[in-house]
C-alpha cells in the first residue's frame, strides 16, 4: 500500500532530485526552492501566480526554472489552503 505525500517541499540543495508528480519552482527574493505537487497546476490561485511570473519573467526565469514572483510568506499561505480542500 502506498501514501501520499501532500503540499511543498523545501529542497535542501538545487542537486536534489524532483520526486515524481513534484515540480521544483523558486520563490522569493532568495530564490528558494519549493518542490510542489503537480496538482496545484490545476488551482485558480495558482494559476494567478503563474500569470504573474510571465508577466515578470516572460520564458525566460533567472534561474533556469520557475520562479513565482512573491515571498515566500504569501507562496506558503496560497499553497497551504490547498492542503485543507
Amino acid at each position: 500500500m502506498g501514501f501520499r505525500l501532500l503540499g511543498i517541499r523545501k529542497a535542501s540543495s538545487k542537486a536534489v532530485d524532483v520526486p515524481k508528480g513534484y515540480i521544483a519552482v523558486y520563490v522569493g527574493d532568495q530564490r528558494k526552492r519549493f518542490m510542489i505537487p503537480v496538482s496545484y497546476l490545476n488551482q485558480p490561485s495558482f494559476q494567478d501566480l503563474l500569470s504573474q511570473a510571465e508577466e515578470e519573467f516572460g520564458y525566460d526565469h533567472p534561474t533556469g526554472g520557475l520562479t513565482i514572483p512573491c515571498g515566500e510568506d504569501v507562496f506558503s499561505d496560497i499553497t497551504s489552503r490547498f492542503n485543507s480542500c
